[in-house]
């Protein structure tokens, strides 16, 4: 089985894509717990303050509605900060089943990012190349009468 990164050599596909997370903004409504009281303004003024990151309060009443770079942030880090600060996140399952899924989701587009594009048109190549320094086929060197002879 040939590896992926010869068959992109061999087909002579160059792989920088640049940066594909530059366009990546996201956009979420992060549920906050209701007690203890306050603790919305207090994420949102430390929120505020970080580059690349906009947060506002959002329509539900324990909400903050986040705008990120996923080049810059993900949410699972937006999280760890927030709890690190003693902000306690909404533990209901619905919550807690967003969150993981919009994890998985950053996570999943930040490896896809960082993968080599994959051949599409050029696939035949790969296999023309690789194996055009074998002998077989019309580069057999065995003389003509030899290969009819029976």
């Amino acid at each position: 089985m040939m590896r992926r990164e010869t068959a992109y050599k061999l087909a002579g596909r160059n792989h920088q894509h640049g940066d594909a997370l530059a366009d990546s903004v996201q956009h979420h409504d992060l549920r906050l717990a209701a007690l203890p009281l306050g603790q919305r303004q207090t994420a949102l003024r430390m929120l505020q303050d970080i580059p690349h990151l906009k947060a506002e309060a959002s329509d539900h009443p324990c909400g903050i509605r986040l705008c990120y770079d996923l080049a810059h942030h993900h949410l699972a880090g937006i999280e760890s900060l927030l709890e690190s600060q003693g902000i306690r996140l909404d533990n209901s399952l619905v919550s807690r089943l967003k969150r993981s899924l919009v994890r998985f989701v950053e996570e999943t587009q930040v490896r896809n990012a960082s993968s080599p594009q994959r051949l599409i048109k050029q696939s035949n190549q790969v296999y023309v190349k690789a194996y055009e320094h074998h002998p077989h086929g019309d580069r057999d060197e065995t003389p003509p009468e030899l290969r009819e002879f029976k």
